[in-house]
């Protein structure tokens, strides 16, 4: 039997912001640079892949060691 892929996991931006260390108000910045867009909504809430979250955090630390 043949397997569907797993959909990606979409979390609200406070637990994004727990689980890359960063505070709520550096995963609204990232959005607003447009480093991160948000995948979905779930009602005023903005949802995001962890994986771009990562990702973000990535792009961001990168640009904080060069500058």
């Amino acid at each position: 039997m043949l397997s569907s892929p797993a959909l990606p996991a979409l979390i609200p931006g406070p637990l994004a912001a727990e689980e890359a260390g960063v505070a709520p108000a550096t995963i609204r910045k990232w959005v607003q640079l447009g480093h991160l867009r948000a995948a979905g909504k779930a009602g005023r809430a903005q949802l995001f892949r962890l994986e771009d979250v990562f990702a973000a955090e990535r792009t961001a630390r990168g640009r904080a060691r060069t500058a």
